[in-house]
């Protein structure tokens, strides 16, 4: 998947490709997260451009006139393969009128950008052959028509499941259901289920009780108002205070008696990950039944409010919780700033954790700040080539298998200045954009920017030692 944006923050011009494990790098305000968020918000509202779509048919009338004649239905979804550009382009329209609400900004600050989602065809055309559905749809009781296909096959089928005659069913609703089933079979594999650990994450995890009442505070206020007060402007004012992925944090922490009702493929396949995230924080996690959040310090019997706890441990919450109760296979993983309030050792510890995950099928994408997490990758990096000393070292340090990382399974970038080819202008331009990094499988990742800024250190604490001022 490749991601284009232009004239999105700071960001003049800029593309990605999104990898199983994706970092960018770079200094503060470079645009590092508008590009996570951006991101984020598409894959988290895709299924939402539906409704809109429904004002533009796909669907040929005349499939729906002879579904109704015949009582059943084949399409063929090559051709919508086919036509998967013209969908994006449309999608991606939509999404960038909705950017102002991703982040909670003006909307005339997003006039000019442009957000483009590009996808491989022939890994289209896989995900249609790879689906195999079978649903129903209608009342409560009683199914009305049903949509299937088989693996291998690019056909989808729909079959009414009552008699033809007497029944009405609006052309809107038969035109949604198959448009549905059309994009979730044709790019529901290219857009996983994402989760975000935004930089905001410590405040919303301890002041999330006071977000959640300023609501119902509101809720109170619109209650008591007069008439003439439109609750929904004030609704949604409210709801405009906070970017998508703070909102969606602070939503998470409040629903954690829920989220802990369920058990991750984590927690049923790979329980020592959880060990290993446990070591991290130094400890667990517990919710009450009535709602009470607390954590159990490894080898104490104390168990501490999260105003109590250390800024580590509010900081890789909602983490925790994603880990133990809501991953799946296949998801991606935004985490924005992992080093935030870490010890450089837990650094490289949850370096190590996110290659765990990406070779457990876990999609990661990092934005980071910190030398000590790309260094840990590159060892990670190094280490994985079939040779006797690299075995010794890795046995040597307790490294595992399990934490190797084949290079190619990496997509890394640099948000900086750089000459940018605009438009269809001859001549570059020097903007803000997001430069690709090179990943030897020898020597790793090159990031200039962590390189630069250690060497000057370097540099000065030499000239300090050698008393070069004399």
């Amino acid at each position: 998947m490749k991601i284009t944006v232009k004239n999105l923050g700071v960001l003049r011009q800029a593309e990605f490709d999104l990898g199983d494990l994706t970092i960018i790098c770079g200094g503060n305000n470079s645009g590092k997260t508008y590009a996570t968020y951006a991101l984020y918000g598409f894959l988290k509202t895709w299924r939402e451009y539906r409704v809109p779509r429904r004002q533009r048919s796909w669907i040929p009338k005349q499939s729906i006139e002879k579904l109704m004649n015949d009582g059943v239905i084949v399409i063929d979804l090559m051709e919508y393969v086919c036509k998967a550009e013209a969908i994006l382009d449309d999608m991606c329209d939509w999404y960038t009128g909705s950017l102002s609400h991703v982040f909670a900004a003006p909307r005339e600050r997003f006039g000019e950008t442009k957000f483009r989602i590009s996808l491989d065809r022939d890994a289209l055309t896989e995900s249609v052959k790879s689906k195999s559905i079978e649903e129903s749809y209608g009342t409560r009781n009683r199914g009305t028509f049903s949509i299937s296909t088989d693996k291998e096959s690019t056909e989808l089928r729909m079959a009414l499941l009552v008699e033809k005659q007497g029944i009405k069913i609006p052309d809107f609703i038969i035109q949604s259901q198959i448009a549905d089933a059309i994009d979730e079979i044709i790019f529901g594999q290219s857009f996983p289920d994402t989760f975000i650990s935004s930089a905001e994450r410590t405040g919303a995890t301890i002041f999330h009780k006071e977000l959640n009442f300023t609501r119902n505070r509101l809720l109170k206020e619109i209650s008591q108002a007069e008439h003439n007060v439109d609750p929904r402007r004030l609704l949604y004012k409210s709801y405009q205070d906070y970017a998508l992925p703070v909102e969606k944090n602070v939503e998470f922490i409040n629903n954690l008696t829920s989220v802990a009702k369920e058990s991750s493929f984590l927690t049923n396949e790979h329980p020592e990950l959880l060990d290993w995230f446990a070591n991290i924080v130094g400890g667990t996690y517990r919710i009450t039944r009535n709602g009470e959040l607390h954590f159990v310090p490894k080898k104490k019997r104390l168990r501490l409010d999260m105003d109590e706890s250390s800024s580590s441990v509010r900081s890789l919450l909602d983490v925790g919780f994603y880990l133990r109760h809501v991953a799946k296979a296949g998801d991606l993983l935004i985490v924005d700033e992992p080093e935030l309030n870490l010890h450089p050792e837990n650094q490289r510890h949850v370096a190590r954790l996110f290659a765990r995950l990406v070779n457990l099928g876990v999609k990661v994408f990092l934005t980071t700040h910190s030398d000590y997490i790309v260094k840990e990758l590159n060892t990670l990096i190094m280490l994985n080539h079939d040779e006797p000393y690299l075995k010794g070292i890795a046995e040597r340090e307790g490294y595992e298998l399990s934490e190797l990382l084949a290079p190619e399974k990496i997509k890394v970038y640099i948000a900086e200045e750089a000459l940018v080819q605009l438009n269809d202008k001859q001549r570059k331009s020097r903007c803000q954009t997001l430069t690709k990094s090179n990943i030897d499988p020898e020597l790793g990742i090159e990031v200039r920017s962590f390189d630069e800024t250690i060497n000057k250190m370097n540099e000065i604490q030499d000239a300090i030692l050698w008393r070069e001022g004399d």
